[in-house]
């Protein structure tokens, strides 16, 4: 099968880029508004793109009318976010905030998801996720316009919090520890609890 994406409508495109781009790790934002309130939401075109200096990025794309969602709002007043990674154990209350709610509408009271005070930057973490990144933006990248066009979020990340049980003996992040979950296509989810090793040549 060949697939002209020039002929593809942005709905079409997604589907089949969510569906092979796999597994996605899922960045789970949170922000706050100038009035402090809070946000949180999941994204899953998320990366850490460079170590010097740390830098990671997520990618809200504008709602289906083609305007953008309240994580991009809040960071455009207050330029600071922490993202949140998602254990197995935190799935479906992940899965939970991604429900459109109304704007200014906290996702951490609407779905009792216990936050924590940020360190370096004003909006709260989720107390319960096993790393969780304070960062302060960078730039925001617009790619295309209307319904799914991308704002690219560029974060420095200032510091990290991962607790404890995640780490081996040796104080490294353990992959079956962190137990941590990727987007599939569809409803469909993988865990860091299967894996392999390669050594590199």
């Amino acid at each position: 099968m060949d697939l002209d994406f020039s002929a593809l409508t942005p709905r079409e495109a997604y589907r089949w880029m969510i569906g092979t781009i796999l597994p996605r790790p899922i960045a789970w934002v949170s922000t706050i508004a100038a009035d402090g309130r809070t946000n949180l939401a999941p994204f899953s075109f998320f990366q850490g793109i460079t170590a010097n200096p740390p830098t990671l990025m997520f990618v809200p794309v504008n709602k289906r009318d083609g305007t953008p969602k309240d994580t991009l709002r809040n960071i455009r007043e207050v330029p600071e976010f922490v993202v949140n990674l998602v254990s197995f154990g935190l799935g479906e209350k992940m899965n939970a905030t991604a429900a459109e709610l109304p704007h200014g509408e906290s996702e951490f009271e609407a779905f009792g998801i216990g936050a924590a005070p940020s360190a370096r930057v004003r909006p709260p973490r989720v107390a319960a996720a096993p790393v969780a990144f304070e960062c302060t933006l960078h730039s925001i990248v617009q790619i295309g316009e209307g319904p799914l066009a991308a704002n690219v979020v560029f974060g420095r990340i200032l510091a990290a919090h991962i607790h404890d049980e995640v780490l081996d003996a040796s104080g490294a992040p353990d992959p079956a520890k962190l137990d941590l979950i990727g987007r599939l296509g569809g409803n469909a989810y993988s865990r860091t609890t299967e894996r392999f090793e390669l050594e590199r040549p």
